[in-house]
């Protein structure tokens, strides 16, 4: 049976794309990259790391795309090297709330230490480090 490798990109559906790369490159890091697919469109993503995230404004969908596309419906965890202590001072200088951690869960390869914010949409953005 053939298998997956790796996950080379997602797709985020958001309300605003510019207040939603403001939140993910000012308060993330990642790094907002404007690309031109063979439709002929204008798209936005997010990098960081060797992955991105491609933004799709709710309003103007395309497709193909998810059954119900909604802003505010992704729940995602993001592994920093960055102590969290460090994370928290950063978050409270850009006035995020920290809605819950530092907290221990379960990452995909062990043990994480998590904190738990929100996006411009509401949607669960977790902090961790493995421990």
């Amino acid at each position: 049976m053939p298998i997956v490798d790796g996950l080379d990109h997602l797709v985020l559906t958001v309300a605003n794309i510019d207040r939603s790369v403001g939140f993910y490159a000012n308060v993330l890091g990642m790094t907002a990259e404007v690309f031109y697919p063979a439709d002929g469109s204008t798209r936005t993503a997010l990098k960081f790391g060797v992955q991105k995230i491609n933004l799709h404004a709710a309003a103007t969908p395309f497709e193909p795309k998810a059954r119900h596309p909604s802003a505010g419906s992704a729940d995602l965890c993001f592994v920093s090297q960055a102590p969290l202590h460090d994370w928290q001072a950063h978050l409270a200088v850009h006035e995020v709330e920290i809605i819950a951690g530092p907290i221990t869960r379960t990452g995909a390869t062990g043990p994480l230490l998590s904190l738990y914010v929100r996006d411009p949409d509401g949607n669960l953005i977790e902090i961790s480090n493995y421990a």
